[in-house]
């Protein structure tokens, strides 16, 4: 049974089967937290449910819930999975053993784990206040209240039905979804007075309908913001993605009044990815979804605003200005300007997938989709990094992942810890040297045409669902005639844009261009969108980092 002082503050939940084990954790909870914290102690994960949905009726909060990890009839990752359910911001500590330290890592993925302890945990000076003090501070800074909880309805083969989960999704928008030929669907479309034809319905929290919304009418009907707050800033970043948030964070943390602005959701690829590995800091590796979640709240913290579904539409040089025009005609201006657009995943030209997109074709991870991939067989068509990690993913609940790619093999495009891990999957298998040739299906995908390229051979295949990664095109086009691309789109910089020693064409400073400078001065670019970037998440950010320390620098000078 938990035990529970009786004074009525925030909780800090901690449950674990062996007595004495609780005993201890509870005791240097207290002795830390005591005096601000109610501390729960529960000694089994049904005890532990039971608490919190006793602390729910009553309306109290819950910050912090530690579980151990080995608990007979429901283990912790079990526990915290339906905790979730009762307090979705409650921070989630695993506390494991050692030899368990698998099972902690795939729980941040499964469950958003914020960290894991190993026992032992002495001294706690050390190893588990630290820990507890930084979740704590996050809880704070979060929104504590009940979560409202949007509502979608939609067909399971609705291209837009799928973009609307995973807009919200990525925007960390809570919602829930209906399929419309089930009863609770039939009966909200009923209530909307619907009929199903037009889809997907979007019912807000408070109630409004929105029938087949677009993004910045979804966007601004959830709570997101979508307008500006001023007519000009220090600095306006473009781009959401790892260089975007990293050159929001250091541009708002340095005192510039900075404004973030996304066309979809903040993370780029990279918050699509199911699980980041080689980022410095993260041992156990991290979700996109999770990094960019950290980046987005950091950003805020230090005053940066972030303004999501707005649709950049041209760049204006006016003096010393820089207006950035929007697609509904309006605009903002800046004294400078960090271009972090980043890629988009090509599109496969093969016949059949246009027709098939959001309806069993998908660009990207879609992570909405990884639960009904439950026990089916998956392809995906990629060989780096991107399309390693998803098969990954999608391998834990589907029967099988079929990894797709032209080239002779995985080593020429990803990263060694992913062909080892892809390697040892059971139940992945990769096709060298083989290309969709068109995709069959009525209403949603029901079978490719797959072709050998060395030998010409096709074989059609039975498949549901297909997640494409390839080739990365650069989001630049509306830059044209103001900003210097080169022939595939991506952003020369710096002393690529001088070879000779000669400053580009229209260049009016005494100066050369800085590293990271277009050929507009104020003017610069960061992470993928930029020719010869490296691609990686880390590059991204150090980017995104140095191109705000030359906005400083050109800001001084100007």
């Amino acid at each position: 049974m938990a035990q529970a002082a009786s004074a009525a503050r925030t909780v800090i939940l901690t449950v674990d089967d062996d007595p004495g084990v609780s005993r201890a954790v509870a005791r240097d909870l207290r002795r830390r937290y005591g005096e601000s914290y109610r501390i729960v102690r529960a000694e089994s994960g049904d005890s532990a449910l039971e608490a919190l949905r006793e602390l729910k009726l009553r309306g109290d909060l819950v910050a912090v819930i530690v579980a151990d990890y080995r608990m007979p009839q429901m283990n912790g990752i079990e526990f915290l999975e339906q905790a979730l359910d009762v307090y979705p911001g409650a921070r989630r500590v695993l506390l494991t053993a050692y030899a368990d330290t698998n099972a902690a890592i795939d729980a941040i993925n499964v469950i958003d784990l914020d960290h894991y302890l190993l026992k032992p945990w002495d001294p706690p000076e050390e190893k588990l206040y630290p820990v507890l003090d930084d979740l704590l501070e996050a809880w704070r800074a979060s929104d504590h209240r009940s979560v409202a909880i949007a509502k979608v309805v939609g067909h399971r083969w609705s291209a837009r039905s799928s973009d609307v989960r995973e807009f919200l999704a990525r925007n960390q928008v809570p919602y829930r979804w209906y399929s419309s030929d089930e009863p609770e669907g039939r009966r909200l479309l009923a209530a909307a007075g619907q009929d199903g034809r037009r889809l997907p319905l979007v019912v807000t929290p408070d109630g409004t309908a929105l029938v087949e919304p677009d993004d910045p009418e979804l966007a601004a009907r959830v709570g997101l913001a979508t307008t500006p707050t001023a007519e000009f800033y220090d600095l306006v970043v473009i781009g959401g993605g790892p260089a975007g948030l990293g050159a929001a964070v250091y541009g708002a943390s340095e005192g510039l009044r900075t404004v973030l602005v996304e066309r979809s959701a903040t993370g780029g690829q990279a918050g699509q990815s199911s699980r980041i590995e080689n980022y410095l800091g993260f041992p156990d590796g991290v979700s996109g979804a999770q990094l960019t979640d950290r980046a987005r709240r950091q950003a805020a913290k230090f005053g940066a605003e972030i303004l999501t579904a707005r649709e950049v539409s041209g760049l204006e040089i006016n003096g010393a200005a820089r207006t950035v025009r929007f697609s509904d005609g309006s605009a903002i201006a800046a004294h400078s300007v960090i271009l972090a657009t980043g890629v988009s995943y090509r599109q496969l030209a093969s016949p059949g997938l246009a027709e098939l997109t959001g309806c069993g074709v998908y660009y990207g991870s879609a992570l909405t989709e990884a639960a009904a991939c439950s026990g089916q067989n998956v392809y995906i068509v990629g060989g780096a990094n991107s399309a390693g990690q998803a098969a990954m993913h999608l391998a834990r609940g589907a029967k099988s992942v079929t990894l797709l790619i032209r080239g002779e093999s995985l080593s020429s495009s990803m990263s060694h810890y992913l062909v080892q891990q892809i390697t040892e999957a059971p139940n992945i298998t990769v096709r060298t040297c083989t290309v969709v040739e068109a995709a069959h299906g009525a209403n949603h995908l029901e079978q490719l045409t797959l072709r050998d390229v060395t030998s010409g051979y096709t074989e059609l295949v039975d498949a549901q669902w297909i997640f494409v990664f390839i080739g990365a095109a650069p989001l630049t086009d509306w830059l044209e005639g103001t900003v210097l691309r080169d022939e595939r789109g991506f952003i020369p910089a710096g002393p690529d844009m001088t070879p000779d020693g000669q400053p580009p064409k229209g260049w009016e400073l005494d100066r050369p261009p800085y590293h990271l400078e277009t050929n507009v001065p104020g003017v610069f670019v960061a992470g993928d969108a930029r020719a010869e970037s490296a691609k990686r998440v880390a590059s991204a950010v150090g980017e995104g980092a140095m191109a705000v320390m030359l906005v400083h620098r050109y800001l001084e000078q100007s």
